[in-house]
């Protein structure tokens, strides 16, 4: 089993930063790529970034490219992602996930989930 914990989540301001770490542990080796998705009220699950653990990245065609970055630490099996000139539109609870193959978009395809934790971004 592989266990997923976000963290970093708030309440900021339109315009502000901030980090998301998604902490793996247990068998981590048995995922080869770690991604995030967000869901807002009422919403579908949206992609937001993908990356693998070797360093190869994709990020959504969206609106967060250019503005959110996926980065990852396979020392410390924890996946980032860095949110800048953040909007009320990204308010969001963010999940990361993770599966033992290539990055995808698809929710589906991820096995394993974080609990999700929770961005508001006021005007």
């Amino acid at each position: 089993q592989v266990q997923l914990v976000e963290s970093g989540g708030g309440l900021v301001q339109a315009g502000d930063s901030l980090r998301l770490s998604c902490a793996a542990s247990g068998r981590t080796a048995n995922t080869n790529a770690v991604a995030w998705f967000r869901q807002a009220p009422g919403k579908e699950r949206e992609f937001v970034a993908c990356i693998r653990w070797n360093g190869g990245s994709t990020l959504s065609g969206g609106s967060v490219k250019g503005q959110f970055t996926i980065s990852a630490d396979s020392a410390k099996s924890t996946v980032y992602l860095q949110m800048n000139s953040l909007k009320p539109e990204d308010t969001a609870v963010y999940y990361c996930a993770a599966r033992t193959v290539f990055c995808s978009s698809t929710s589906a395809n991820y096995a394993y989930w974080g609990q999700g934790t929770q961005v508001t971004v006021s005007s």
